[in-house]
């Protein structure tokens, strides 16, 4: 357990001293990832994952041919025991357990996959900014009082990267009571650690740099210099990691609906929760299952192209 948190604070103080890199050189961070992530495929198929993903999250649900809750299939009398019909030309993926429409649901459900996983992410990230400025401001400006309070912070943030995360998501859920919102609240935690421990190592960088050394000397307080000056132009590695985090908040999220820990109401469609439902009609309509996992494999790989590519993007060692 050790092992795994110490590689994980390897990987993330790598990429930001690699952040850090840029600024002292002088380079335009944002513009020359720009420029490479437009000539890299990888990225490019990312993009065009994620720009079909929010777009059927955000229109698809005025655009759904039936209603997601509406159980027709029942009333029209399809649903038999041991029989549940399949794909037709008026219900493309067919009809659930339930008689609803399958397509209407996965429509719908992406808006709320969407959901959680930029609210867990939003939510980790706000912990984690706060926590890691703390920590990084006083490691890298706050002298030996500093120190002390960036050793307490970080020994904290080492515990928790050293659990691993579907377990830590898991116990806290267990602890708050299956709801959407604590599927929220866990996932976003999880990702606390990787963003403070990120931030802390961009910033004391960053304490580094000339401008700093400079705005010091001209009596410049040590707080403005670290709100003003020292923690923006330590945010860059932690928005790549924001889109990295998508990606694994929304995995983690559809573990927790599964394992029965989300949303308690199935009627409102959600991919975790479809694919638990789908479980005991496995060997009538596996289809059930294939749908929503398919679609949470595809949109985490595009978060996940998308934010390795900027990654990359950000590596000194890999520009020409």
């Amino acid at each position: 357990m050790t092992t795994i948190g110490g590689k994980k604070r390897e990987k993330i103080d790598r990429l930001a001293e690699l952040a850090a890199r840029d600024e002292e050189r002088g380079v335009s961070l944002w513009q020359d990832a720009f420029r490479r992530l437009r000539r890299n495929p990888a990225a490019i198929i990312g993009a065009v994952i994620l720009t079909v993903f929010v777009l059927v999250a955000l229109i698809g649900p005025f655009l759904v041919p039936y209603g997601p809750t509406d159980t027709m299939g029942i009333r029209e009398g399809v649903i038999k025991p041991g029989l549940i019909p399949g794909s037709s030309s008026e219900h493309w993926f067919g009809y659930d357990h339930q008689g609803r429409d399958v397509f209407s649901r996965m429509i719908v459900g992406a808006r709320q996959t969407l959901l959680v996983g930029v609210v867990a992410t939003l939510i980790g990230l706000a912990v984690g900014v706060l926590i890691g400025g703390v920590a990084g401001a006083a490691a890298g400006l706050g002298g030996r009082w500093g120190r002390w309070v960036d050793s307490t912070l970080m020994r904290f943030i080492d515990m928790l990267l050293a659990l691993p995360s579907l377990l830590l998501a898991v116990s806290i859920a267990a602890l708050l009571g299956p709801s959407l919102t604590t599927v929220m609240i866990a996932v976003g935690m999880v990702s606390v650690p990787v963003f403070a421990r990120l931030l802390r190592g961009s910033m004391i960088a960053q304490s580094n740099s000339d401008y700093v050394l400079a705005a010091t000397s001209l009596g410049v307080r040590k707080s403005k210099i670290a709100l003003a000056h020292v923690l923006p132009n330590s945010l860059a590695p932690v928005i790549v990691q924001a889109t990295l985090t998508l990606a694994t908040a929304i995995i983690e999220a559809a573990a927790l609906s599964f394992l029965g820990l989300g949303n308690p109401d199935s009627a409102t469609p959600e991919w975790g929760v479809m694919l638990a439902d789908a479980q005991q009609y496995l060997g009538i309509r596996p289809e059930l299952a294939i749908y929503p996992a398919v679609a949470i494999i595809i949109t985490a790989l595009g978060f996940t192209l998308l934010g390795e590519s900027m990654r990359e993007a950000l590596d000194p060692k890999l520009r020409k």
